[in-house]
């Protein structure tokens, strides 16, 4: 029997969104004048249920996972890099290490599917800081190549969405920023994505990792050949299973998980949002809970979030992934909150309003 996905409700009521707005408007400040930050205040009240938010133990989850499509070539860097990038997440060197340890965020890698065994040499029972492992399936195997069988079995999928329910219940907070690791997922994401928006497969294939025009026309071309293989995966967990990577898959379970737990949700870019996509086929509400970090300089993300409907915080032509977008973007979260907790209304500080107050605040 398939694990149950979590049920998410509305988070917007009238009463509590009008109590969050107008707590807003009488700030001492002109009407609407901190912009978008207003909108992601009140999009934080919502999701935590207050209307003055605290954000709580924020946990960067990266999720890793090798691809058996790299076999075709797809990429610019080899597979290995995907294990070895996990060694230098867990050995605080990478982007997303230094982000994370900067902004206070507790950093945790789960090897989905990684193509290595990270406890080798080590006695059984040991546990290495920081990382889970929680391998789709046993061994040391990534999924399968999608040019010529689905990625994944449905069992397979199943079960990567179940491991990302249980590693965020297992998580303290109430902020979950997603990232990811594995050689040859912007494929995956750029297959996700020209099934589920219904988009041609060359708007939505980019460079990945570093690949010249050439090498782009080439990955396109599988990429076409890929889909033409699985014309029946239309639904969004057969598309999941036909062309995701378990690293994907799990953080779909994730993402519900965390939705349904009412934490908020930072997407970072394009690989994370590949998940979100298939999480809001499934859940449409999932959207009221994520916050999108930035816009990616992978082609298809601006198509992700044009077909999602949402638009970025930052636009910084990021390509990394790990979730480095998401943590940059934390401390704009930290910042709307901190405005709805501590920022004085014009009668708290004895500001005159509307045309009174431009005088005081000029």
């Amino acid at each position: 029997m398939p694990t149950p996905l979590p049920t998410l409700i509305d988070l917007r009521t009238a009463a509590h969104t009008q109590a969050l707005q107008h707590k807003l408007d009488n700030k001492t400040k002109p009407l609407g004048s901190l912009g978008r930050l207003e909108a992601l205040a009140l999009q934080l009240g919502e999701i935590l249920g207050s209307t003055s938010p605290t954000l709580e133990q924020p946990q960067m989850v990266v999720f890793a996972g090798d691809h058996g499509l790299t076999a075709r070539g797809i990429s610019a860097f080899p597979s290995d890099v995907s294990w070895q990038m996990v060694e230098n997440f867990l050995a605080g060197g990478a982007a997303v290490s230094v982000l994370a340890r900067q902004n206070g965020i507790a950093l945790t890698v789960v090897d989905c599917g990684v193509n290595h065994d990270f406890m080798a040499g080590l006695p059984t029972g040991t546990q290495r800081p920081g990382l889970l492992v929680r391998k789709v399936v046993g061994g040391e195997q990534g999924t399968a190549d999608s040019s010529t069988q689905n990625a994944m079995t449905a069992a397979q999928c199943q079960a990567a969405l179940h491991n990302g329910q249980e590693i965020v219940k297992s998580l303290p907070g109430n902020a979950l920023l997603l990232g990811e690791m594995g050689i040859g997922n912007t494929s995956a994401a750029s297959l996700l994505l020209a099934r589920l928006a219904g988009l041609e497969i060359e708007v939505c294939t980019g460079a990945g990792t570093g690949l010249d025009a050439p090498a782009v026309q080439r990955k396109t071309e599988v990429l076409r050949e890929v889909l033409a293989r699985h014309p029946d995966a239309q639904a969004p967990l057969e598309a999941l299973a036909a062309f995701g990577g378990f690293e994907i898959a799990t953080m779909v379970g994730a993402v519900l998980q965390a939705a349904h737990e009412r934490r908020v949700v930072v997407v970072d870019g394009f690989i994370a949002t590949s998940a979100v996509l298939v999480a809001h086929a499934l859940q449409p509400l999932v959207l009221q809970r994520c916050v999108f970090a930035h816009r990616s300089g992978e082609r298809g993300h601006e198509f992700m979030l044009q077909h999602l409907g949402v638009q970025a915080l930052l636009d910084l032509g990021l390509r990394l992934g790990e979730g480095s977008g998401a943590a940059l973007a934390w401390p704009l979260l930290q910042s709307a909150c901190a405005i709805l907790r501590e920022m004085a209304s014009f009668e708290s500080a004895g500001v005159s309003e509307k045309s009174q107050a431009s005088d005081v605040l000029a």
